[in-house]
């Protein structure tokens, strides 16, 4: 009997069919591996970012800008066109002027002056405060001079004295903006003036470096753009 004929048969079987398996498909291989771990887009991680950034640096361009137009309305207005401002304290003009609106006023000849104008003087009794009232009636004094009488628009009468025009020019009212009296006032108070001196300029830093931090956090591959692989060898 020659030695092959020793070789049990299944053995053989098993050999065939082990040599006869088919090799897993590419699909089937690519559904083995795992998945990969899904990322956030860049844009959706950095908008909290660039919302806060925005949002600080408007704050601190809208204060900056306030501060700047109250310069220009209280120090560099009158001294350039000539105007005067002044704080509206009691309701005695209201609803036209309230108090805390400010009044602006300019400089009217005497004699342009007529009944029913709203002029700013200092009254002849008492204090000599500054007051802001409407002219009822106009006089001339014996030594060639312009007294008038002026009445509150929400007094009951009108006002107590009589004054004199002094000078060539009176204080006229043109216009008046609503509540920057109240903002002046609360502006010079020491806490509110140190905010400002040193809490606007902070923003500003705080918005820079924020939009410096946000465009670091979006150096990213552009959505679309082709990955680069790394060739394989052979």
């Amino acid at each position: 009997m020659s030695a092959l004929s020793t070789i049990p048969t299944p053995a053989l079987r098993g050999r065939r069919s082990a040599a006869s398996k088919p090799a897993p498909s590419p699909e089937t291989a690519a559904v083995k591996q795992p998945a990969a771990a899904t990322t956030v887009p860049a844009g959706e991680r950095s908008a909290f970012r660039r919302i806060t950034s925005l949002a600080v640096k408007s704050v601190g361009v809208g204060m900056l800008v306030l501060a700047a137009l109250v310069f220009l309305l209280l120090a560099i207005g009158p001294r350039v066109l000539g105007y005067q401002t002044s704080t509206m304290l009691t309701g005695s003009m209201a609803p036209l002027i309230n108090p805390g609106d400010v009044v602006v006023t300019v400089p009217t000849p005497i004699s342009d002056v007529k009944v029913g104008d709203i002029i700013t003087y200092h009254i002849p009794v008492e204090d000599q405060r500054v007051e802001t009232h409407r002219i009822t009636e106009i006089t001339a004094t014996a030594d060639g001079g312009v007294a008038v009488q002026t009445k509150g628009d929400a007094n009951n009468g009108i006002d107590p004295w009589i004054a004199t025009l002094q000078g060539k020019t009176v204080d006229k009212q043109v216009a008046t903006i609503p509540y920057v009296g109240n903002a002046i006032r609360a502006l010079r108070e020491p806490m509110v003036r140190n905010i400002l001196m040193y809490g606007a300029p902070a923003i500003l830093v705080i918005g820079m470096l924020a939009s410096i931090w946000t465009k670091d956090g979006n150096k990213t591959t552009p959505k679309g753009a082709a990955v680069p692989q790394a060739a394989s060898g052979k």
